[in-house]
């Protein structure tokens, strides 16, 4: 009986195709296919990653940014301040503004700031970074919300910042964006605090508030200088805080510490010809006026630029969406890596945008890796067909064996190109135990057969 059972069994084996068969790295030439076999070593890397390969890139609308707008209105010129002589009949009373020390500098909106970063250069240049600086240096306006707007960093709040903490953010910044934060800070252009002059003087003007003290004489000198004819019957009128203080002239020039009255940011400085303080109030009150309408000014402006940057905020977000709805779909031509053999999944691999990617990057990315039950570590592959018309079938089967661990490091210097499969042969116990598993059903047969 068990001779008779032995020879049915091996009858079916021989002429039925139940033998478990199974893919495995073939070299030579056979089936119409040219295969090399070539051992991935850290010398054989470099030969693999040489070939021609240059990632997709994103679509442009992926790297653009909503803007900052069309720009900001402006509030027009100042008002020209009101000039009537007079005559007054007393003295005038000497009234002093408080002492005060603002503290330093600190960045507003409309400064214009400008960023010195390091050029390439001569390694003298690298060393000193003072010539290497001169020669990338780029100014950046703080707008109405209190940023700058920087290429490759975005936005960064500046605005009531002095100098040095506005340095600090930006080294923050910078750091985070993998950008060389070597750089120097410097304020250009002051516009944010001004002070206003106007009366008798040369030229009324504005002027402004810099990183060093403004002192009464020194803004007098900016606008011209004091035209009144008579000293008996001018005086200085300054505007602070809804305070009215005043310095008579003759006083001005024989004490000369008065000339050293530190302004601060928003004061009005009127050179009055008259003991009547209504045409100083008039003045005063146009700066007021002024005011008032550039900040009316600016919100409308700023809701207009909130409203723009919106519009094409909705715009880039729903481009991006398009694009990511046809990838979803498939209809975007992206290159893949294929996994096949004993991995956790077999599936496909989506090479990224904009770099290139490596085995390692293919095996342990969602799950895929090497299954520990049936594969064989020793027999990974990445299977490249040439691209060469010459080499029609050929294909590369580049071997990495892993039975050593440390060649688990090879991974992540090989680099994948489009269409590579990395196939990872089964463990000589898992074919047999398949086999076995496959034939196991035909002996259970075949026995209840003979015994009945």
């Amino acid at each position: 009986m068990r001779l008779i059972i032995a020879t049915i069994v091996g009858l079916g084996l021989a002429g039925c195709d139940t033998v478990y068969k199974s893919s495995d790295v073939i070299p030579g030439v056979g089936d119409g296919t040219k295969v090399r076999v070539v051992p991935i070593t850290a010398e054989t890397v470099v030969q693999a990653n040489r070939s021609v390969y240059n990632p997709k890139t994103l679509p442009a609308v992926f790297s653009v940014t909503a803007g900052t707008g069309s720009g900001l209105r402006g509030a027009g010129a100042l008002p020209l301040p009101p000039a009537q002589p007079g005559n007054r009949p007393n003295a005038l009373e000497l009234r002093l503004p408080p002492t005060v020390d603002p503290g330093p500098y600190e960045i507003g909106v409309g400064d214009v700031v400008l960023l010195a970063t390091p050029s390439a250069g001569s390694t003298v240049e690298e060393l000193s970074g003072i010539l290497a600086a001169q020669n990338a240096r780029q100014g950046y306006t703080v707008q109405d919300d209190g940023s700058i707007n920087i290429p490759n960093v975005g936005r960064v709040r500046i605005a009531g910042l002095t100098v040095e903490d506005a340095e600090a953010v930006l080294f923050q910044r910078l750091v985070e964006n993998q950008i060389e934060p070597t750089f120097s800070l410097e304020i250009s252009e002051f516009r944010s605090r001004r002070v206003s002059i106007g009366g008798a003087v040369g030229n009324p003007t504005v002027v402004p508030i810099t990183l060093t003290p403004l002192y009464l004489d020194e803004a007098l000198a900016a606008a011209g200088g004091i035209t009144a004819a008579d000293q008996d019957f001018a005086s200085v009128r300054l505007y602070r805080d809804g305070r009215l203080y005043q310095i008579p002239l003759t006083e001005l020039y024989s004490q000369r510490g008065l000339t050293r009255t530190r302004l601060i940011e928003g004061d009005a400085i009127f050179v009055d010809t008259q003991y009547d303080l209504a045409e100083a109030e008039s003045y005063f009150a146009q700066q007021i006026q002024l005011v008032t309408a550039r900040n009316a000014t600016r919100q409308s402006a700023l809701s207009e630029l909130q409203t723009e940057v919106s519009l094409r905020r909705a715009n880039l977000d729903e481009a991006r969406t398009n694009y990511e709805t046809r990838l979803t779909l498939g209809a975007d031509n992206r290159d893949y890596v294929y996994l096949a053999g004993e991995v956790g999944k077999q599936s496909r691999f989506a090479l990224p945008y904009e770099r290139r990617a490596k085995l390692a990057d293919a095996f342990f990315g969602e799950g895929a890796g090497i299954d520990n039950s049936t594969g064989d570590v020793s027999e990974i592959y990445v299977l490249r067909a040439s691209s060469d018309p010459r080499e029609f079938g050929a294909v590369t089967a580049w071997h990495l064996n892993a039975k050593n661990a440390a060649n688990y490091s090879l991974m992540t210097a090989f680099e994948l190109r489009p269409d590579d499969v990395v196939f990872v042969a089964q463990q000589p116990i898992t074919k047999w135990d398949r086999t076995v598993s496959q034939i196991l059903p035909n002996l259970v047969s075949v026995a209840r057969v003979a015994n009945d």
